[in-house]
């Protein structure tokens, strides 16, 4: 299996992850440590790295004929010959032609930026109804976080929020607004989490949790 080797000067020590998003395996090390030995450190520790992998999701690689998540449903991917480049979702169809070798780019670039819309829309109605200014909404692809609200207003979000059901979406989207008024975890945050939501937003973390880190096994 690849290796992908990264110097760190704050590395006190060798330590493997796995990277699911990409499907890799990552080895840390600090700056001035001999790569053999890094090496032959991971080597002893195969066992342990096939047993994370095996339970890693498989990669759904978004091209004709896969299916993925859109908000919450599942969605055919349809490649036909002859049509245009335009992406058109018709019911659980997601229609388009162009050249067959980049439907997976053009897929995930008609998703981030339908995630963007969306987020952008919901993030600006939502504040609206409760008193609240946002600076600025944007999407990324981080696994860290699904969200993230700077003190200057700004919010960002993880664009896979779009594969996900509406109700975790707008949850995710309240969380962030709560933000706003304090940036914390205090219980007036998520006295004001639940009061933005109108809802208790429990279901929707426990969701996130179970299901999450499988919305990043879709990529182009």
């Amino acid at each position: 299996m690849p290796v992908r080797v990264r110097r760190s000067a704050r590395a006190r020590a060798f330590r493997l992850t796995i990277d699911s998003a990409r499907g890799e395996l990552r080895l840390s090390l600090p700056a001035r440590a001999n790569l053999k030995k890094a090496l032959g450190w991971a080597q002893d520790h195969e066992a342990w790295v096939r047993a994370q992998m095996a339970q890693q999701p498989a990669v759904t690689r978004l091209e004709d004929g896969a299916v993925f998540p859109l908000e919450g449903r599942e969605v055919r991917i349809c490649w036909v010959a002859g049509a245009t480049r335009t992406i058109r979702l018709e019911g659980d169809r997601l229609l388009l032609g162009g050249a067959a070798e980049s439907v997976g780019a053009r897929v995930e670039r008609w998703l981030v930026a339908r995630a963007r819309a969306v987020l952008e829309m919901e993030s600006h109605a939502i504040a609206r109804d409760h008193g609240l200014i946002v600076a600025s909404v944007g999407v990324g692809d981080t696994r860290s976080r699904w969200g993230s609200c700077a003190a200057s207003g700004a919010i960002r979000y993880s664009w896979r929020l779009i594969l996900a059901p509406p109700e975790v979406r707008r949850a995710t989207v309240a969380h962030e607004l709560a933000h706003l008024l304090h940036m914390d975890h205090s219980p007036a945050f998520h006295a004001a989490h639940r009061r933005i939501h109108g809802a208790d937003p429990r279901p929707a973390r426990t969701w996130l949790r179970t299901h999450g880190a499988g919305l990043h096994r879709y990529r182009a």
